[in-house]
């Protein structure tokens, strides 16, 4: 009867600890999580100062002073500080460590595997005995009881057929690809940089021939009203020069806010605020003469430099090891193991329980999931082979796209060089036949603008040869300079 009384009362135990633990678990499902605040992220100079922001510049410089404001940046310079601060490289370089977190995760299986448990339950069984092995006055229950049990437990792999070693393989391989895919994005940023930079330098130019236009308007104005003065020439030469130098004026208001907004995606592209004062250096046109001899080894050195292809072979290397990995499914598996523990029904365990063993285990049939993720992996590695062929045409054809936009943009300097030679004449000798009088105000206006439009082509051709000599570089895998490191 003692018995029979306890068991309601250990069921309705059970049952109310398992109401609460729904409850408890329940309550935790209704937590929303909450995203962070973004002023978290934002680059304020309240939050990132100009002098904090050069003071970084500076502890990452190779030589000379790095002050953003008061010196004047040349193009490595703004690639340096861009491979520094832009978000988009320290993205890459978090996917570089954390493909090395994964190195590390498959390095572990060759390690054993050691853990500590501790258990408590206390239960009771009924006890099915055959006729005739009961006593009169045998309880059928066993139980209630207290089981207390602590230890330690070890476990080994000996042999895997394989597979430890082929999933090492593919992290390794998976990291060196995200290295390469470090070094594609590095290119980029150069690439931009360049685009950004010399897309500032010309419109910083076109803003100074805007100036020198406006002067020139303003001084066919001053011409037009003494020629007026003198009886020399109509109210109406006078009504077109001054149409022309507002016109000049309305320009250089244009040219101002290029420089403006050129400076700001400079700023943006080296991963510093867009209000940030930032001065660059004109530099002078070094640029060599394309050559169509460099074409055919440009080809070839792309294939072999270009950090999109060697990452495409990192992955097809990680593609083939996943394939030996999900053959190694085939195969059997040898483990050790072993435990030592206490158990008792007394909360401190007295008796010792312990085991070592060896198993070997040869899956049989798995519904065919081996074979299907055998074919899977195989199919992958296909595809990865495939990309690759295709990433070797598009490269070659980037390479040879960028040659001709290089011809393309060096013989648009030559002309736009001859255009502005003509024009300055032009306008020369409509100035001094206009002075004289045998000339009229719309020749003079017309080569006036004629002038302010070659000049603009000029400075917008030959900042586009700049970059089009980037572009080759980026095509070829050889942009970024040389001294800057490959883990800046």
């Amino acid at each position: 009867m003692h018995d029979e009384k306890r068991t309601p009362n250990n069921w309705s135990l059970a049952a109310g600890a398992a109401m609460l633990t729904l409850a408890v678990s329940g309550c935790h499902t209704l937590d929303t999580p909450t995203p962070p605040p973004v002023e978290d992220y934002l680059r304020k100079p309240a939050l990132k100062s100009e002098s904090t922001i050069n003071a970084e510049v500076a502890s990452r410089g190779t030589t000379g002073k790095r002050d953003l404001t008061n010196r004047s940046l040349t193009v490595d310079d703004c690639i340096r500080i861009a491979l520094d601060k832009n978000p988009l490289q320290r993205a890459v370089r978090e996917g570089v460590r954390a493909a090395e977190e994964f190195v590390g995760e498959s390095k572990a299986p060759y390690y054993p595997d050691l853990s500590a448990n501790a258990s408590y339950s206390r239960w009771e069984r009924h006890a099915f005995l055959p006729n005739g092995l009961g006593q009169p006055g045998m309880p059928s229950t066993i139980g209630p009881t207290d089981d207390w049990a602590a230890g330690l437990r070890a476990r080994y792999t000996l042999f895997d057929s394989g597979e430890r070693h082929a999933q090492l393989r593919v992290a390794l391989s998976r990291k060196e690809a995200a290295s390469e895919e470090v070094e594609a994005v590095r290119q980029d940023i150069a690439l931009a940089v360049h685009q950004a930079y010399y897309g500032h330098v010309a419109a910083l130019i076109t803003h100074s021939i805007a100036e020198k236009n406006l002067t020139r308007a303003e001084d066919h104005l001053r011409l037009a009203k003494e020629r007026l003065e003198a009886g020399a020439a109509p109210q109406l030469d006078v009504f077109r020069a001054q149409v022309e130098a507002s016109n000049a004026k309305l320009s250089l208001v244009k040219a101002e806010n290029l420089v403006r907004i050129s400076r700001g995606n400079l700023n943006t592209v080296m991963g510093l605020p867009v209000e940030l004062p930032v001065e660059v250096s004109v530099e002078e046109d070094n640029s060599t003469e394309p050559n169509d001899a460099d074409l055919l080894p440009a080809l070839d050195r792309a294939i072999h430099a270009r950090p999109e292809i060697k990452g495409a072979l990192q992955r097809i290397s990680a593609s083939r090891s996943s394939v030996d990995a999900a053959r190694s499914a085939f195969g059997p598996k040898l483990r050790a193991e072993g435990q030592v523990a206490r158990r008792d029904t007394g909360f401190f365990p007295q008796d010792d329980d312990w085991l070592v063993g060896i198993s070997i285990e040869q899956p049989l049939f798995s519904g065919f999931a081996r074979r299907h993720k055998l074919d899977r992996t195989k199919a992958e590695l296909s595809k990865e082979e495939a990309r690759l062929e295709q990433l070797l045409l598009q490269v070659r054809q980037e390479v040879w796209n960028a040659h001709s936009k290089l011809n393309e943009a060096n013989d648009a300097v030559r002309s736009a060089t001859v255009l502005v030679d003509h024009a300055q004449e032009s306008l020369r000798a409509a100035r001094e036949r206009y002075a004289s009088g045998a000339g009229t105000i719309t020749d003079l206006l017309d080569s006036e603008t004629a002038l302010f439009r070659a000049e603009a082509s000029e400075t917008e051709a030959r900042w586009d040869y700049q970059v089009a000599q980037a572009s080759f570089k980026r095509a070829t895998g050889n942009l970024v300079p040389d001294g800057i490191p490959r883990n800046w």
